[in-house]
């Protein structure tokens, strides 16, 4: 993405793509969700990125897309189809490790079990655990939310984050110095396309 990062980190990189992914068009429409329920819909769109990691050791963002899935209209559900690879001419394509699967949701609701389908599918196609210079990064779908009014100029309250791996679901809220964790539960298929958050024991 020209003009995005790179970035040293991938929490100096979602810090980013989060006010940057929320600013786009229709990209936060809850505010009309109660007042206008259709008009909300027609009014969201979803983008979606990648957010991967480089033979240099630097977090880079593809560029993003809003490309929604056919049956959006029907389903009355609004999507972003990302591709499964990035194309960036500067590395060969297996050179690149994929981290996050960024997008928003513009009602600022948990990740939905198609994006959770999406999330396994894709930590199949590429690894689970990403090894970096400095920590192992463990491959999420990352849905960025906006509790604001004023779609103009939405803030960045924070993101879900579903991970694989562990098929734990998170929700990190905006803090005064980053982000403060919680984890809501993992997940349990119910069927193929309804899940449940069975929460953790506190020990």
């Amino acid at each position: 993405m020209p003009g995005f990062g790179p970035f040293h980190s991938f929490s100096e990189a979602l810090q980013a793509a989060c006010p940057f992914i929320l600013s786009k068009p229709n990209a936060v429409a809850g505010h009309l969700r109660d007042r206008d329920p259709r008009l909300a819909f027609r009014a969201s769109t979803e983008y979606c990125a990648w957010l991967y990691y480089t033979p240099d050791h630097l977090y880079e963002m593809s560029m993003l897309t809003d490309q929604s899935a056919p049956d959006d209209l029907v389903s009355g559900k609004r999507s972003c189809i990302l591709p499964a690879v990035v194309a960036d001419a500067r590395y060969a394509p297996g050179e690149l490790k994929y981290i996050f699967a960024l997008h928003n949701h513009p009602f600022g609701g948990p990740p939905s079990p198609g994006d959770l389908r999406f999330t396994d599918e894709m930590a199949r196609m590429h690894a689970w655990a990403i090894e970096t210079r400095d920590s192992k990064v463990l491959l999420s779908i990352i849905a960025f939310f906006s509790m604001s009014g004023d779609a103009e100029n939405p803030t960045c309250d924070g993101f879900y984050q579903y991970v694989p791996a562990t098929r734990d679901m998170l929700k990190w809220a905006r803090a005064d110095k980053g982000w403060t964790r919680e984890t809501l539960g993992t997940v349990t298929w119910i069927n193929t396309t309804t899940y449940r958050l069975d929460k953790k024991p506190r020990r």
